[in-house]
């Protein structure tokens, strides 16, 4: 088969088709109204062609003349097709619709295609009488794209006729303004809806010997040995009828009408009777006459849905008639009459019936349903007096919501029922209709106000199958002398008159699965031993105070809002999962429940520390895993001694001051607000990583966990006694902890010999035997001794070989002689990062370490007083009497680099200086050789008044806040960022500063006084490769 590529197609069938194939034939080529022209010769005659073309270019020069006659000629005719201005659908542009002996005839394609012209110019007029539109169809036709050759429709995405299809790809809705416009359809005096374009469109598309295409897409009177010039724009696919049928069975029917507008192959495959199956209008404006084509086509049809259609007992009834194999009927929003339901039995093989919100009969008089072979019948919403149900094959009757004083049941398989909601039915009435049903397993009476025990002990009588009652909302029953033994699911939400009482009577009920008790007010305790109970809720009951249990199968357990509740006791061997959230008066928990594995007690305020032998072993729970006692403010000792635990949370428990863990698989413990603990013992845990810096009052601690490798105690400043054990431990944090002293980090050093980072900042109890049992960690690589009060740091040098990262911030004891073994006698050889920030070292010692410690990458002296000047470029520190060479030492610029030939390179990457409020000068030369200095920061360095700086690849320098900042010199071809914020320095010293800098992106000067707004042009011109500039924008 071949697929053409085109926008839409319009089938129908030509009325005049063999007319225009014997004129052909015979090289008469007068009549206008021909479209594809005249092929049927293998030879076109001279007059023949002349006669063509005079006609063509006529067209062309009188198109506007022929569009107003034919709008002219609607006008005159708008009363042709429509009759009388009811009825039958008039199709307007694209044609009437008739109906000859019951068969549908299409239009011929000339009227529809010069209708659709028209329409399109016109903007929606409405159609004229036949005669009018043949009156244009001549002028019109002659427009038409069509291959000369093979008489298919050409690729035309701009053409009129796609709007057509545009309205099949609509949704089902009432209206669609847009394909009215294009369209300009009507019915009677309004315009149709999509509804009525799906179904003509599908009676079009249909219609098996209407389509003037074969299933080629080409005409059948047309030479199919001639070949178009366009053949390469054809895509040729070989599809199956077996393909077909199981691609379009995932379309709907709207899908499948404009699939069936391909070619005929298509539309034959689209109209297989397994897709009409189900018959589909609901909420569709679809009119009897439509609705009986469809019957008629699709007489095996299953399943019909007519509710929100107009006319629905028009349609209902013929449905009933035309459809003798109809199984599935739905029907609503309508009045439907007593004659529907006295033909209701003759439609034997009907198994379901849905009504839903309709007027039934008068709604009066008493309403028969009749049917020997109904299953299901739903009766909703539905407004009548009476019911009379006489199925002897019905299993599953639904009456909710429905208006009715009575309902007389004969039913004797039915074995579902639902009355929810059914106010006006009497408590008589509801127990003569369960009780005539003696095959009940479920039935439905929430919210009939009038249900009474009375009734209960009836149906429990009668029906001794019942297995589901949902009697919610019903205020007059309380149970107390109802036996359901049978019953696996009781509903009784809202049921004021459920008391402790009631509990008695649904005991009884042994096979009971699933009991939801929600909003009984009056309920204050439920007492239950039933062996199957797997689901109990107990929600909003404002009196409920204590809950028993037993049960093996028990599963779930939803109890929320129970303000009173003080006890709880539950035996499961089914239970995995409890949350009793918010019970803030809850007291006592007993659990007997073996595979119990997560427990949420949060906001229970009331939970005593009687509550850990609950979850410890042999406590009834031996396989938990997680517990959660969140804001319990009640606990003050908590003691877990459990192997199953792995996670436990203490979030917000304030009030607990002693903490005992042995659990051996405990993985995570959270303590955050824990802020009055002050013993805890993790002996023995899993944890991996514990943090207690936020136990401020934490002063005795000890650990046992094999598997810890971080340790965080920062901020434990009481913390006196620590035993930590943890053979894989790599970081350890005590900042702060003020009372630890040598001989507890001794021990530390010696159980914990894997510490690869230890901080020490702010213990100022430690001293030079605490430093010596260093020696004991081998791996040590950082060093925190910040803020202590060390005066001699050769235990340090002796014991930390390995040490790369050592901090000294404030360490005001330390002498000027304190680092000379650094760069006198090469300590610490494997030290890449040193901080000396906020401390006294002299001009001296900072120089002989600058000049020294070449191997250092970081280093900082934020806030060192006694640092005057940097300058690498004198004779101070060392640097004239270091012996190197550098080529081309008075240059230094991109092309042109230093190459150092026998003194190795400085490492220095990172120099820090800030707020050094001495320092006036900074200069850094190449002979300096700080090839890989990349970040130097001197920000709020208040008295620089100079930096000089040489260096190949700084790319960050920061002089934000130097006020006196006056000479700047720069030779730094890889600078991206420079920072001059607040900076007293002119504008011609920065021009001239960044212009060596050829990689420069970003420049600050904002708060720079004698930077203005319209210099930014001239620092632009300065450094071509700029694209940020950060100014405060203040004019001149």
């Amino acid at each position: 088969m071949k697929i053409w590529c085109f926008s839409c197609f319009i089938f129908g069938k030509e009325e005049e088709e063999e007319e225009d194939n014997k004129a052909m034939k015979e090289g008469i080529s007068e009549n206008e109204g021909e479209t594809e022209g005249n092929f049927g010769n293998n030879e076109e005659d001279t007059e023949a062609t002349a006669l063509r073309d005079l006609r063509q270019e006529r067209y062309g020069q009188e198109s506007m003349r022929w569009t107003d006659e034919m709008n002219r000629a609607m006008q005159r005719a708008r009363s042709g097709f429509g009759g009388d201005g009811g009825g039958a659908t008039n199709w307007g542009e694209m044609g009437p619709v008739f109906e000859e002996e019951g068969q549908f005839v299409a239009p011929p394609l000339v009227l529809r295609r010069s209708a659709f012209c028209t329409s399109w110019l016109g903007r929606g007029e409405n159609s004229g009488s036949s005669s009018a539109v043949a009156e244009a169809a001549g002028s019109c036709n002659e427009g038409c794209d069509r291959d000369a050759h093979n008489k298919r429709a050409r690729v035309n995405s701009c053409s009129n006729d796609c709007h057509y299809a545009a309205v099949m790809a609509s949704g089902a809705g009432n209206s669609t303004p847009s394909a009215d416009r294009h369209l300009g359809l009507r019915q009677s005096s309004s315009t149709p809806s999509n509804n009525d374009i799906f179904y003509h469109n599908f009676m079009w598309n249909n219609n098996s010997d209407d389509n003037p295409f074969d299933s080629n897409g080409a005409r059948d009177d047309g030479d199919d040995s001639i070949t178009s010039k366009s053949e390469d724009l054809e895509v040729r696919m070989d599809l199956t009828d077996d393909l077909l049928h199981m691609v379009f069975s995932f379309l709907d029917h709207v899908n499948l009408c404009q699939a069936a507008k391909v070619c005929r192959q298509w539309r034959a495959a689209t109209s297989h009777e397994d897709f009409w199956r189900c018959l589909n209008f609901e909420n569709r404006n679809i009119s009897v006459e439509q609705f009986e084509d469809m019957s008629r086509r699709y007489p095996n049809a299953t399943e019909v849905n007519i509710y929100g259609a107009p006319a629905i007992h028009l349609l209902v009834m013929e449905a009933l008639f035309s459809l003798r194999n109809l199984e599935t009927l739905t029907v609503g929003k309508g009045l439907l009459g007593d004659p529907f339901f006295v033909a209701l039995g003759d439609c034997i093989m009907l198994k379901s019936l849905n009504v839903n919100d309709a007027t039934l009969g008068s709604g009066i008089q008493e309403i028969p349903i009749s049917h020997d072979r109904l299953c299901h019948l739903q009766l909703t919403k539905c407004r009548v007096m009476r019911i009379s149900v006489r199925c002897p094959q019905l299993e599953t009757l639904s009456l909710k919501r429905s208006n009715m004083a009575q309902a007389v049941l004969n039913c004797p398989l039915l074995h579902l029922l639902d009355i929810g909601s059914c106010h006006k039915l009497t408590d008589a009435a509801i127990r003569s209709a369960a009780i005539s049903c003696p095959q009940l397993e479920s039935i439905d009476m929430s919210n009939c106000s009038c249900v009474s025990d009375e009734t209960l002990r009836e149906i429990a009588l009668t029906c001794a199958n019942l297995h589901i009652l949902n009697a919610s909302y019903c205020p007059n029953i309380s149970l107390e002398s109802v036996r359901l033994p049978m019953l696996t699911v009781l509903k009784l939400h809202s049921c004021e008159g459920i008391t402790s009482a009631s509990m008695s009577a649904i005991a009884y009920s042994y096979m009971l699965e699933v009991l939801e008790l929600d909003n009984c007010s009056l309920l204050t305790s439920v007492s239950l031993d039933l062996p199957r109970l797997q689901n109990i809720r107990l929600v909003h009951c404002r009196k409920f105070a204590d809950l028993n249990l037993q049960s093996i199968m028990l599963s779930s357990i939803m109890l929320s809002n129970c303000p009173a509740l003080h006890r709880i006791n539950i035996t499961s061997n089914s239970l995995q999962k409890l949350a009793l959230q918010k019970q803030e008066n809850l007291t006592t928990l007993a659990l007997q429940c073996q595979y119990l594995q997560e427990v949420d007690l949060t906001d229970c305020e009331s939970l005593t520390n009687s509550i850990c032998e609950v979850f410890s072993d042999g406590g009834g729970c031996p396989m938990l895993k997680s517990l959660v006692l969140d804001n319990c403010e009640t606990l003050t000792a908590v003691r877990f001694h459990s192997t199953s635990l792995v996670s436990l949370s203490l979030v917000g428990c304030r009030a607990i001051t002693a903490l005992d863990l042995a659990c051996p698989s405990l993985e995570l413990v959270c303590l955050d607000g824990c802020d009055h603990l002050e013993e805890a013992s993790f002996c023995p845990v899993a944890l991996r990583s514990l943090n207690l810096g936020i136990c401020p009052k934490l002063k005795i601690l000890s650990i046992e966990a094999p598997s810890m490798v971080s340790l965080e105690l920062k901020g434990c400043g009481v913390l006196s006694e620590a035993s930590i054990n943890c053979p894989l431990l790599t970081s350890l944090d005590a900042s702060f902890c003020s009372q630890l002293k040598d001989d507890c980090l001794s021990a530390t050093t010696a159980s914990c010999p894997l510490i690869g980072s230890l901080i020490l900042m702010s213990c100022p109890s430690v001293g030079s035997d605490g430093l010596l049992s260093l020696q004991r960690l081998p791996h040590l690589s950082v060093l925190d001794l910040s803020y202590t009060f060390l005066m001699n740091l050769q235990p340090v040098f002796d014991s930390c070989l390995q040490l790369k990262v050592l901090k000294l911030q404030a360490c005001k004891y330390l002498t000027d002689t304190s680092l000379e073994p650094l760069y006198k006698d090469g300590a610490l050889p494997a030290l890449q990062e040193l901080d000396l920030s906020y401390g006294t070292l002299c001009q001296f010692a900072i120089e002989e370490l600058l000049a020294c410690c070449r191997h250092l990458t970081h280093l900082s002296l934020n806030g060192c007083v006694n640092m005057h000047d940097l300058n690498w470029g004198c004779s101070g520190g060392q640097l004239s009497e270091l012996p190197g060479k550098i080529s081309s030492p008075a240059s230094f610029s991109h092309e042109n680099i230093p190459v150092p030939i026998e003194q190795p390179n400085r490492l220095l990457q990172n120099l820090n200086c800030v707020g050094c409020p001495n320092i006036r000068k900074v200069v850094i030369p190449a002979v300096a050789l700080c090839l890989h200095l990349s970040s130097l920061n001197l920000s709020l360095s208040a008295n620089l008044k100079e930096v000089d700086v040489v260096c190949f690849n700084l790319c960050f320098l920061n002089l934000s806040n130097c006020c006196s900042l006056e000479i700047l010199k720069l030779e730094c071809p890889r600078l991206t960022s420079l920072f001059l914020q607040s900076c007293n320095i002119d504008e011609g010293v920065v021009e001239a500063a960044i212009s060596q800098c050829g990689m420069l992106e970003t420049l600050d000067v904002r708060f720079c006084p004698k930077i203005c707004s319209i210099s930014m042009g001239r620092l632009r011109a300065a450094c071509s490769s700029l694209k940020r500039i950060f100014s405060s924008l203040s004019p001149s």
